[in-house]
């Protein structure tokens, strides 16, 4: 398929290019190439190089993007500021409303930064954890940047550090397809 757009409740997936295991969205898998963007919930947009959709039920379950970076972002309720995040892989489980960002992940919730080898998001809460990997002893690098004083100027939201080369319950609608 070219172009395609899948559309479910408020979840919309969009790239130049997809395959998939079946047409019907019981439980098949599509994989998209070319500027994927995938919206979510709780004003949430995943975009990559290259994602693999699961569903299953009838239901988006699961989105796995990879690229050079992958890339996450929502705009926080409490501010006008933006979470963001980039790792070399993104899982979006859409039932726990969680993006897993491994393998070079930074986040930032618009003020504070974080990077380790495994970061989680919980979009729903807006609060992320952060672990090792398994088996290593890399740490996880927190940067908290001071509140400035009410009535102080306004600081410049974070920016992604630059990466290293070489890794970069309720019914819901059925899924549509656009050619």
């Amino acid at each position: 398929f070219r172009d395609v757009v899948i559309s479910q409740g408020s979840t919309r997936v969009q790239a130049e290019h997809a395959r998939a295991t079946g047409l019907n969205f019981a439980n098949s898998r599509w994989t998209f190439d070319g500027k994927v963007r995938i919206d979510g919930e709780q004003h949430g947009a995943l975009r990559s190089d290259q994602a693999t959709v699961e569903f299953r039920d009838n239901r988006i379950a699961r989105a796995t993007i990879t690229g050079k970076p992958a890339e996450f972002e929502q705009k926080r309720n409490d501010s006008d500021q933006l979470a963001r995040g980039h790792a070399d892989e993104i899982v979006y489980d859409v039932s726990e409303g969680t993006v897993r960002l491994s393998e070079e992940a930074w986040l930032t919730d618009g003020q504070n930064e974080i990077s380790g080898s495994l970061l989680v998001y919980n979009v729903r809460a807006q609060r992320w954890q952060a672990s090792a990997a398994p088996g290593t002893d890399e740490r996880v690098h927190i940067t908290i940047a001071p509140r400035s004083a009410p009535g102080a100027g306004r600081s410049e939201a974070a920016q992604p550090p630059d990466r290293k080369p070489g890794k970069d319950e309720s019914a819901s609608p059925k899924p549509t397809a656009q050619p």
